[in-house]
């Protein structure tokens, strides 16, 4: 029969993480709601390239080199790659505060604004901070209830804070921030130079052609290359354009955010402090630089209360068997409850002597106790014995009949003399007084006669 086993039940972090991210792989993959711009992304670079394997790769590998669609192949992995680790990766999100927290937060803010009058906004909950002989205003995030750090920013999106935030981005999927951006960049460069490749070869492939059987004919045999170069000729612009928007922005070590916001130009006149006033080390810093490592533990683990047991089966247990693990769990209490009770066989097994026995036994005056002595504590009386000896002793049942008789007649003897002297005095309450050994004797063999 298979053990029914009790067991902690186990939560991980990411059940309980606030924010409208989606979670996969028990917590491995990160993304946000908003996915389908994210399959529509991935679809359009398998399918061209689909495309450029199936029409144009068979003809360049012969008349050109074969290593034109192995260089194609690498190049389309290291793409899906990148924008898979954008997708599925946490872009450095923050906890938000506990209720603890954000109520010792509440307090500092209020004593340190003092009482607002009544129909007056209260201040802005800014802390000041110098980077680099620059002060640097952290904003108060009403839903995350926390002061985020320099360069942070709430997404209203994935309804989270994300250091480092440089914007949302609807075809991956997922923010780009601190711990995401160098792939962002590494994915939209490679996706550039792909593009470009694919547009390059597509046209190499139909003047190739052209020469031989003409550009009509070598559309028709060919119309995978048409659509290959409608798709590459749109995209080639906006992805070329976003990656050298973004090259730009590492040289100057400034995020899309504060590019929009004009932090650190315009009227503003503010040099950037995260700037190290030279290219190289910008670009060093951002796409070089350590790997974050991610503070929400996503996979850490939550305990529930001590008191919630979850029980669980160890194996498929049928009714009937579960039946009879209860029954005998039931029995077992049963035994362990009557232990400690005295034992009491059954009322027919017992005789008026073996009766009067017992009883002289519990006062104190059995005559077997008088003759031989105190028995010794450690002896035990086993109730089996008991009553085969008592069996061994019971008269015949003419003696049994004829003592009930005589018992009988004197007992109602007894009732009417009392009867006739009236009701005795009545004196002080006092303890009643115990019954004898004979009484308790006449009482079992009354009860006897009745049943």
């Amino acid at each position: 029969m298979s053990a029914v086993m009790v067991s902690r039940k186990v939560t991980r972090k990411w059940e309980k993480l606030p924010g409208k991210n989606t979670f996969c792989c028990d917590g491995r993959v990160m993304m946000a709601r908003q996915k389908g711009v994210f399959y529509l992304t991935l679809f359009l670079i398998i399918g061209t390239c689909a495309l450029f394997f199936a029409f144009e790769c068979p003809y360049l590998a012969v008349h050109l080199s074969p290593a034109v669609p192995m260089f194609a192949a690498v190049l389309f992995l290291f793409v899906v790659a990148m924008l898979l680790r954008t997708s599925f990766s946490d872009p450095g999100v923050l906890p938000r505060a506990l209720p603890e927290e954000a109520t010792f937060i509440e307090m500092e803010i209020e004593a340190a604004n003092g009482s607002v009058p009544a129909g007056q906004r209260p201040p802005p909950r800014i802390r000041n901070v110098q980077i680099n002989s620059q002060i640097v205003k952290l904003k108060y995030c009403y839903t995350c209830k926390i002061f985020r750090p320099p360069r942070a920013s709430h997404c209203s999106i994935c309804d989270n804070c994300v250091e480092r935030f440089d914007h949302h981005c609807p075809w991956v999927g997922n923010c780009v921030g601190k711990r995401n951006y160098r792939y962002f960049y590494l994915f939209t460069l490679s996706l550039s130079l792909l593009t470009i490749y694919i547009f390059a070869f597509d046209i190499v492939h139909v003047v190739m052609r052209s020469v031989d059987s003409g550009f009509v004919s070598t559309l028709k045999e060919s119309p995978g290359t048409v659509v290959e170069v409608v798709i590459c000729f749109f995209t080639l612009w906006s992805v070329v354009g976003l990656t050298g928007f973004h090259t730009y922005l590492i040289s100057l070590n400034q995020t899309t955010n504060e590019d929009i916001k004009g932090s650190w130009s315009g009227k503003n006149r503010l040099q950037n402090p995260y700037s190290h006033k030279n290219i190289m080390r910008n670009c060093c810093e951002v796409l070089c630089g350590p790997a974050y490592p991610s503070v929400l533990d996503r996979r850490g683990l939550l305990l529930e209360k001590p008191g919630t047991l979850a029980i669980q089966l160890a194996s498929k247990t049928s009714g009937l068997e579960l039946q009879i693990a209860k029954a005998k769990a039931a029995a077992f209490l049963r035994k362990q409850s009557c232990d400690d009770a005295e034992y009491s066989g059954p009322s027919s097994t017992w005789s008026s002597a073996s009766l009067k026995e017992r009883v002289s036994t519990v006062k104190g005056r059995s005559p077997i106790a008088k003759e031989n002595g105190p028995t010794p504590k450690s002896k035990s009386i086993n109730p089996t014995e008991t009553i085969s000896n008592s069996k061994e002793q019971d008269p015949t049942p003419k003696e049994k009949a004829s003592a009930l008789k005589e018992r009988v007649s004197c007992s109602k003897e007894k009732r009417q003399s009392s009867k006739e002297q009236g009701p005795p005095p009545k004196e002080k309450a006092s303890a009643p007084p115990l019954a004898s050994p004979d009484d308790l004797t006449d009482t079992f063999l009354e009860k006897e006669r009745v049943h």
